[in-house]
């Protein structure tokens, strides 16, 4: 079996598995989904959801937002982890949507990344969940499944990316990996996946 057929005998196992493959995160528009992501990063996304609430009444929208003091708004998202850096990253990114593309959360991955605090893998989140584009969310959950399935031996993002964006039906990605996220926790753990559990035992790699 090539990597390929790997691939193609993932997507229809897992989303046999999970067929509601869902953002974890809560949000209403574009704008919500790219803090909510951004303060995910080092954070589960159940305490996000439970910080955002409140942040979002506070600040509804990347115009509120870009006036935002760094103080109120770290205030706000202690319990995220990192939060002085994360602050600055939401005003200073929420600043740049307002003055360079008015207002509106850019649809590529190119002008994604030029968001402060922005990297690929919330990137390919937005454009996908989003936009409804071809996208390959690289996370942890990603990099640790796909390897022990054999579709790659790498460690960086950006190259697991490329070999993903190869391997998966581009209408099938974006969902894949939200489902592997969803296999990653309930199945495929680090420390101690329980390969007896899972639905890809039969061409998994790390099983055969």
């Amino acid at each position: 079996m090539n990597k390929k057929e790997i691939a193609r005998n993932a997507v229809k196992a897992l989303k046999k598995e999970y067929p509601d493959a869902l953002c974890s995160l809560d949000y209403k528009d574009p704008w919500q989904l790219l803090v909510a992501t951004r303060l995910a990063a080092q954070c589960t996304d159940a305490r996000v959801n439970l910080v955002t609430p409140a942040l979002f009444e506070r600040f509804p929208d990347a115009y509120s937002m870009a006036q935002a003091d760094t103080a109120e708004v770290a205030s706000l998202i202690h319990s995220c982890g990192f939060y002085r850096t994360k602050s600055q990253d939401l005003v200073e990114f929420s600043k740049t949507i307002v003055e360079k593309f008015d207002g509106k959360v850019p649809d590529t991955i190119e002008e994604l990344t030029t968001l402060q605090g922005i990297g690929r893998k919330t990137a390919n989140l937005i454009v996908g969940d989003i936009y409804g584009k071809p996208a390959v969310v690289v996370d942890t959950h990603c990099i640790r499944i796909t390897r022990r399935l054999g579709l790659h031996e790498e460690k960086d993002q950006v190259k697991i990316e490329k070999i993903l964006r190869e391997l998966l039906p581009p209408e099938e990605s974006n969902d894949f990996c939200h489902r592997l996220v969803l296999h990653g926790r309930a199945v495929c753990k680090a420390p101690k996946p329980k390969c007896e559990e899972c639905c890809m035992q039969a061409f998994c790699k790390k099983k055969i």
